[in-house]
C-alpha cells in the first residue's frame, strides 16, 4: 500500500550533503507505506520455558533476525500484540529495530561481565531499559529515570513485566543526579528529539516538525546532557542517541559534547551488510552512526559513544537517616518461603511494601534511595497482613519465586479473561494463592476461595479491548 506522505521540504533540504542521504530513495521509502515490525525476546523469561526460546518466537510471525542484536527479530506482519498473553508476561518487547543498535555500543565499549552501574537517563517507555537489563550482569545495577510522572508509570509497568531484580525506576529531574558525582559507569541518553526518524511509522508527527522545533530540541538535549554528565565516572561510557535526522541534534551535539567536556569519541565496528552509515562531526571529528530506512530494515536513528576522560572515584557517604530500612526478622520469615533458596536478595521495607533487591547491590540501593525519588526498586514482594504475605504482581513477574509455588495453567481465551481482570473459572485447584500461567510463563496472582476466585491482576494494566486476535 502506498501513501501520499509529504516530507517537510525544509527537512529534505537540510539533509543535502549528509553522508548516506539519498533524497530519491529516502522519499520513496516514506511514500511506500511499508512498515517494519520487530521484537526483542527476554532471555530471562526464555530460560523458564521447558521448550526453550524457540517455543516463544514461534508464536510470532518471524521473518528473520536483526543482525546487530542477539535477541531481536523482524516480523512478517504486525500481529495484534494486545491479545498475546506472552507480551503481558514480559516474554518480549515490541521495539524498533534500529534502536537495538545500543547493544553494539554496550558490547564494543564495555566488559559486560563486570559489575557496572548503568543509567538510562530518558528511559520511558522502557525499550532501551529492558534491553540494557538483559545485557548487563546480575550483579550490575540499572537505574532507569524518567522525568515525566505519567511516562514513569509506563516505564515501571514495562520493567516490572520484564522481571529484572537489579533495576531501580526513578522519577527525577536530570539535575537531581548531580548529588551522585562519578557514580555511573555507563550512561545512555536517548534524548527527546524532533522525531523525524519516526515519520514513516508516525506520519502525524510531520505536522509538528519545524526547523524551530529542531533548534529547541538541540538546546534541550544539551541541557539534559550537561545535567547528567557529572554523575558519570572517569573512564565511563556515554551513549547518546536520537530518532532524528537533523545535524543540529546529531553531529552538532557530538561537537558540542567534545568541545564542552573531556570526552574521547569511540568508533564502533560495523558489518558492511548492516547498511549503517558511519559519519564524523565537522568540528571534533567524533564518530556517529546514522540509520536510513531506505538502506536497512528499521527507522531513522542516530547513535554516538564516548569515554569520559576526567572525573574521580565515587565516594560513598551513608546517610544518618537512611530512607530504606531492612525488613524485620518476622517479615523476613513470612517472605522467605515464597522465594527460591538461591535468590541472593536482601529484603527491605518501603512504607508498607517489602522489596527484594540483590544482596551484592546493597550499598548502591541505599545511595540511590538517599539521593533520588525511588518509584520502584528491585522486586516488590508484597505487603504483610498479620503474618501472611499478600504477594505483589512484581513478584509473579520475577524469576525469584520458589519452585513449589502453586500454579494454574490457562488456555489463551481464559488467559485473556484473566488479563481483562474478569472472572476466571478454575476447577480442582486448592484454596489459597496461586500463580496464573500461560505457556509456562506467569501472568499474575489469583486467590482461590471455596466459592469463587479473586483476580489480582493490576487494574490499571488490564486489557480494555474485547476479542482475541
Amino acid at each position: 500500500m502506498g501513501s501520499d506522505m509529504e516530507l517537510p521540504v525544509a527537512l529534505l533540504q537540510s539533509l543535502e550533503g549528509v553522508p548516506g542521504f539519498h533524497r530519491e530513495t529516502f522519499e520513496a521509502v516514506h511514500r511506500s507505506g511499508e512498515q517494519v515490525t520487530s521484537v526483542r525476546v527476554n532471555p530471562a523469561k526464555a530460560a523458564l520455558l521447558a521448550a526453550g526460546i524457540e517455543s516463544y518466537t514461534i508464536s510470532l510471525p518471524i521473518s528473520g533476525k536483526i543482525p546487530w542484536t542477539e535477541n531481536g527479530y523482524y516480523l512478517k506482519e504486525r500481529p495484534f500484540f494486545t491479545f498475546d498473553p506472552l507480551l503481558h508476561a514480559g516474554a518480549y518487547y515490541v521495539q524498533e529495530a534500529s534502536s537495538m543498535f545500543v547493544e553494539q555500543a554496550m558490547r564494543q565499549t564495555l566488559d559486560l561481565n563486570q559489575k557496572l552501574r548503568v543509567l538510562d537517563g530518558c528511559a520511558a517507555p522502557g525499550g532501551k531499559s529492558t534491553h540494557l537489563q538483559s545485557l548487563i550482569s546480575s550483579d550490575s545495577l540499572l537505574v532507569s529515570n524518567e522525568v515525566i510522572k505519567t511516562r514513569a508509570s509506563i516505564l515501571e509497568e514495562n520493567l516490572v513485566k520484564w522481571g529484572g531484580t537489579n533495576v531501580i525506576v526513578t522519577n527525577n529531574d536530570p539535575s537531581d543526579f548531580t548529588s551522585l558525582p562519578n557514580f555511573f559507569d555507563v550512561m545512555l541518553i536517548d534524548a527527546p528529539c524532533s522525531g523525524s526518524g519516526l515519520f514513516r511509522r508516525e506520519p502525524e508527527a510531520i505536522a509538528e516538525w519545524s526547523p524551530h522545533a529542531v533548534q529547541l530540541c538541540s538546546q534541550r538535549q544539551q541541557r539534559i546532557l550537561a545535567d547528567y554528565y557529572p554523575a558519570l565516572a572517569e573512564g565511563g561510557t556515554l551513549i547518546y542517541s536520537t530518532c532524528s535526522y537533523s545535524r543540529e541534534e546529531d553531529e552538532q551535539i557530538i561537537d558540542w559534547l567534545m568541545q564542552t567536556f573531556d570526552l574521547e569519541s569511540l568508533p564502533l565496528q560495523l558489518e558492511d551488510d548492516w547498511g549503517i552509515v558511519e559519519v564524523q562531526s565537522p568540528g571534533s571529528k567524533g564518530y556517529g552512526y546514522r540509520f536510513f530506512p531506505d538502506q536497512l530494515r528499521g527507522e531513522g536513528f542516530f547513535l554516538a559513544a564516548f569515554r569520559k576522560k576526567d572525573g574521580d572515584a565515587f565516594h560513598y557517604r551513608t546517610s544518618r537517616k537512611p530512607k530504606l530500612q531492612k525488613a524485620s526478622k518476622t517479615e523476613t520469615a513470612a517472605v522467605m518461603p515464597w522465594l527460591r533458596e538461591d535468590a541472593g536478595v536482601h529484603l527491605w521495607k518501603q512504607q508498607e511494601q517489602i522489596l527484594a533487591f540483590p544482596a551484592l547491590l546493597e550499598q548502591e540501593l541505599q545511595v540511590v534511595a538517599d539521593n533520588l525519588y525511588l518509584r520502584h526498586a528491585g522486586i516488590t514482594v508484597g505487603k504483610l497482613a498479620g503474618t501472611q504475605l499478600v504477594p505483589d504482581h512484581s513478584l509473579a513477574m520475577s524469576t525469584l519465586l520458589a519452585p513449589a509455588t502453586v500454579a494454574v495453567s490457562l488456555k489463551k481465551e481464559d488467559a485473556l479473561q484473566y488479563l481483562r481482570k474478569e472472572q476466571v473459572i478454575l476447577t480442582d485447584a486448592p484454596t489459597g494463592w496461586a500463580l496464573v500461567k500461560y505457556e509456562d510463563l506467569p501472568l499474575g496472582w489469583v486467590k482461590i476461595l471455596p466459592n469463587r476466585v479473586n483476580n489480582y491482576y493490576p487494574s490499571n494494566w488490564r486489557i480494555l479491548k474485547s476479542g482475541s486476535n
